[in-house]
């Protein structure tokens, strides 16, 4: 009797041992996970979405409509994955310009040359425009005309962002294209170069109600992409950069041997086509490729910033998709504004605007006051 009650209470002891290392498992596995699993929810409760936009403005009019886009962006990732570094340039060039109304798009018309013709747009991919116009032909056969632009140059941003790494996230949704495109010069004055230094890009970003850790944040899409030589040459001739690491600047003579040279590199050494936090190591090992980059590790308002997403891309991620969505909404045009092209890179010739009102969410929430 007592070697069978010996038996089952050592059963009983390894049981509980089996349970509390099971539970311990659980809890270590939801620590970890929940970082991840509340990145969209986080950015949902702590951004004010501007009033006319909705987290589900195409519910009914356009219920697949980011199944469509995801589903194509995929295809066209699987064959090149280098076209979402493209996308998500298409995405900040043009919001920080007039708004993220799709007047990147628009071609050039007799009144002069279209934001396209202008210095810092003239390398965006060629390619990326293609497959706007394609993702518009595509929703547009499934729903209609009711999806803008705008929206889809927003949503193959994010889609850019998750299916080459990195955190997928929820972005409202509801703009409305331009009917106008910015000149070269407001274009040249709301486009930090990458000769830019950390002072430079902080004032100008702070005039779009953007902080440190969002200038900080939103520069980490250069984790992904190509550079031309001729961004960065200036800090290899005719005097190296004292900044730049000296292995890291005689790799990049091999490429660019002269100042004007038209090659191209990445811009992330340590992993060329994944979104991921290795753009902020390689700025604390002195690899940055532009004067804006590396300088956000050399200036201290920055610094810790920087050190903070490089030992924690979880961080990075969280703090990247709230400002994403802050920057999804920078003079957005809503409601009556505006229209839905046809072809988006052109003003729809009729001149009518196809505002049909699609919102399924309401209330929606309070308007952000400063945008």
């Amino acid at each position: 009797m007592q070697r069978q009650g010996r038996k089952r209470n050592t059963k009983n002891l390894s049981m509980a041992k089996v349970t509390n290392s099971f539970v311990a498992l659980l809890l270590i596995s939801s620590l970890l996970l929940a970082p991840y699993l509340s990145i969209s929810e986080a950015a949902d409760n702590s951004v004010p979405i501007v009033s006319g936009l909705s987290w589900s403005f195409y519910k009914t009019s356009c219920p697949k409509l980011e199944s469509i886009i995801r589903t194509q962006l995929k295809k066209v990732f699987d064959n090149d994955i280098g076209q979402a570094a493209g996308l998500l340039r298409l995405h900040f060039h043009d919001c920080f310009v007039q708004g993220c109304d799709g007047s990147v798009l628009l071609d050039g018309s007799a009144s002069g040359p279209g934001e396209q013709q202008a210095p810092p747009n003239l390398s965006l991919r060629a390619k990326a425009f293609e497959i706007i116009n394609d993702l518009r032909n595509r929703v547009e056969k499934a729903c209609g005309r009711v999806v803008s632009c705008s929206d889809i140059v927003a949503l193959a941003a994010r889609d850019s962002v998750y299916l080459s790494g990195g955190p997928d996230y929820g972005i409202p949704l509801g703009r409305r294209d331009g009917l106008t495109f910015a000149t070269v010069n407001a274009t040249l004055q709301n486009l930090p170069p990458p000769f830019a230094n950390a002072t430079t890009i902080l004032s100008m970003l702070a005039t779009k109600n953007f902080d440190p850790t969002d200038v900080v944040a939103l520069s980490g899409g250069h984790t992904v992409g190509i550079s031309h030589c001729t961004s960065f040459t200036a800090r290899l001739y005719p005097t190296q950069d004292p900044t730049m690491d000296k292995t890291f600047a005689n790799n990049l003579k091999v490429i660019c041997p002269t100042v004007n040279s038209t090659n191209t590199t990445v811009m992330d050494i340590r992993s060329t086509n994944k979104f991921d936090n290795k753009y902020y190591v390689d700025l604390m090992n002195r690899q940055g490729l532009f004067t804006s980059d590396q300088d956000l590790y050399t200036d201290s308002r920055t610094r810790g910033i920087v050190t903070s997403f490089a030992i924690n891309e979880t961080l990075f991620f969280e703090k990247f998709v709230v400002s994403m969505i802050k920057m999804g909404q920078l003079s957005v045009l809503t409601g009556n504004n505006g229209e839905i092209r046809a072809n988006c890179s052109v003003r729809n010739a009729d001149n009518k605007s196809y505002l049909a009102s699609v919102v399924d969410e309401l209330p929606v929430e309070e308007a952000w006051s400063d945008l």
